[in-house]
């Protein structure tokens, strides 16, 4: 009878493993809270990539509100995530672009081929930017506050309708903050 109940205790374990895995899978990874929602940007000294000797740093994104898209030339959703980022910028949306773990010649190449909606694109060539952002893969996008402060998370692929729906509502609501 003890060997019996013995037996069960790997099962119960197995079962409660299962459970709990499942759920996982259900989860969808695009609605994830980001950690740093209310705070501010992370601290930052890159280059940009038109000119690796231009220096920027997130004084940049002091001022006035602004969308800030993590992309890379290596990413095929970030080249279907152009047309809208370059509505966003018709629309008088301030875009920062952060180039990640991307070589300077082929991002301008992207850029060249796909359009440039970015008033200035940070180099970040090993990450640590996108480290720092928690940033999972590219794209992600995020929409910071005048005060340099993370008022919002898009993990993943802008579609046309989260242009209209979410983003320029976030962009007008903290421009009026």
């Amino acid at each position: 009878m003890k060997r019996r109940l013995l037996l069960l205790i790997p099962l119960a374990i197995f079962v409660l493993l299962a459970v709990f895995l499942y759920q996982g899978l259900s989860l969808n990874p695009s609605a994830r809270e980001s950690a740093l929602l209310a705070r501010e940007f992370p601290d930052f000294e890159l280059s940009t990539l038109a000119d690796p000797e231009a220096r920027v740093d997130e004084s940049l994104l002091e001022g006035q509100v602004s969308v800030v898209n993590v992309w890379g030339e290596w990413c095929p959703t970030c080249k279907q995530e152009m047309p809208q980022l370059l509505a966003l910028a018709d629309h008088g949306v301030r875009l920062i672009g952060i180039d990640y773990k991307d070589t300077r010649a082929k991002a301008r190449e992207f850029l060249t081929t796909y359009g440039n909606p970015f008033e200035v694109n940070i180099f970040d060539p090993d990450g640590t930017l996108g480290f720092d952002l928690g940033v999972y893969g590219a794209p992600e996008t995020f929409i910071v506050d005048a005060e340099g402060v993370i008022r919002y998370h898009h993990t993943g692929y802008i579609t046309p309708e989260d242009v209209e729906r979410v983003i320029l509502p976030e962009v007008r609501k903290w421009r009026s903050q």
